[in-house]
């Protein structure tokens, strides 16, 4: 969903303190009055200045499905969503007999709290929103109208093919926007605000009282909730470090791995880029193509090594340097995966990891279908290669090979 800019029922979960505190505005004042007394507060918690005023508006939770429907269909055409969903499944982080198309419309119209759309500059606020939690939604969602003031929220969110830039886009977004609503709600504590992705397995869990969250993969759950912590734990350290910028522009982070590791952000570390030649014409051109980014790898991990994950699924991840994986068709689609480790180390590890996942992944799988994990060379960089196919795939004689983009 990419021009429109969520506030999540997990921001609920993590200020469950300010709800007593919050409760005035069901007596006191209406949504505009709101708006127009906190824009003070967001300006300072944020640093910005508004530039023009949004409106605040009301919307029955039918007309925000209808808005998801009208934004999810929008931006990804049935095309891309089919090869979405087909390289998702071949990844094993979706259920083969799960829509996705459905499972993110419900997920999504029960999550959202309010939203900011750029294309009118007004901030949607559900008729059914609880009441104590409606400062908290006008706090993050002004954050989110500030932002589309100074840089372009579409041209961000809208990245085809380039997911895991894109994730760590929407975490500086969301992760401003929560602390913001933190400090809105208690200045005081500024101080005092515990590492947001610390709390991530206290959060799932009072989260798993939502009907749709709770039966969600693991990916679409822990997708959810990233640019929320990871992101505001990123930009807490980024403040920490420039105190007088925004990590707008050209310090925008571009990979996940930066939010994960600021380190990494620090010694400007940048990804390997990657991209697919022209393949034999026997095999055709990918169906879908894009990257997953260490946080994605790491849940892939965490997946398919099942409870073993928490300790091993980081470690596996943590060498990333790129990523690109390619879905040919038709039918039964053949998935093809290169990864770039950042030394020769880390590719061995990360090739012996995933043999492991695969192995237990494909354990009494389809008997016409193989899989193998390469370690290769990628222009000087060091690489592993997934592939997964029918046995009589074309591909295995040559497989589709990748190149460094510069």
């Amino acid at each position: 969903m990419g021009r429109v800019i969520w506030v999540a029922g997990l921001a609920a979960v993590a200020l469950s303190g300010c709800r007593e505190r919050a409760r005035e505005v069901e007596e006191r004042h209406d949504l505009q009055d709101v708006v127009d007394q906190m824009k003070p507060a967001v300006e300072k918690a944020t640093g910005l200045t508004f530039r023009r005023a949004p409106v605040v508006l009301r919307r029955t939770r039918a007309q925000v499905r209808d808005y998801v429907v009208h934004r999810f269909d929008e931006e990804l055409t049935p095309d891309e969503l089919a090869g979405v969903q087909a390289a998702y499944r071949r990844f094993g982080l979706l259920p083969d007999t799960l829509d996705l198309r459905r499972t993110m419309i419900d997920l999504l119209t029960e999550q959202v709290a309010g939203y900011y759309d750029p294309d009118s500059n007004a901030l949607f606020v559900p008729t059914d929103a609880d009441p104590p939690l409606i400062r908290m939604t006008v706090s993050h969602e002004l954050t989110h109208a500030l932002q589309d003031q100074y840089l372009s929220l579409d041209s961000l969110l809208e990245q085809k093919h380039h997911n895991d830039r894109r994730s760590a886009a929407q975490a500086v977004l969301e992760g401003q926007a929560t602390l913001a609503q933190i400090l809105v709600q208690m200045p005081e504590q500024q101080d005092k605000i515990p590492s947001f992705w610390d709390t991530r397995k206290a959060i799932q869990t009072q989260m798993s009282e939502m009907k749709e969250f709770s039966g969600a993969p693991l990916w679409l759950r822990e997708t959810l909730i990233f640019p929320y912590l990871g992101g505001a734990d990123f930009v807490r350290w980024f403040r920490k470090q420039h105190p007088d910028r925004e990590p707008f522009g050209t310090a925008m982070p571009t990979s996940t791995a930066q939010i994960l590791h600021p380190d990494r952000y620090a010694a400007g570390e940048q990804p390997v880029g990657l991209a697919f030649l022209p393949p034999a014409a026997a095999i055709g051109a990918p169906r879908y193509e894009d990257d997953l980014g260490e946080f994605e790898t790491r849940l892939l991990f965490e997946q398919l090594l099942d409870d073993t994950a928490e300790a091993i699924a980081p470690g596996l991840a943590a060498g990333w340097a790129g990523d690109r994986y390619a879905v040919f068709g038709p039918g039964r689609d053949a998935l093809v995966w290169y990864t770039v480790l950042g030394d020769a180390a880390a590719a061995d590890r990360f090739a012996a990891g995933l043999k492991r996942a695969w192995a237990r992944r494909r354990n009494g799988g389809p008997a016409d279908r193989k899989w193998r994990v390469d370690r290769v060379i990628i222009e000087g960089h060091q690489g592993v290669r997934l592939s997964d196919a029918l046995a009589a795939w074309t591909g295995w004689r040559q497989p589709p090979a990748v190149h460094v983009v510069k």
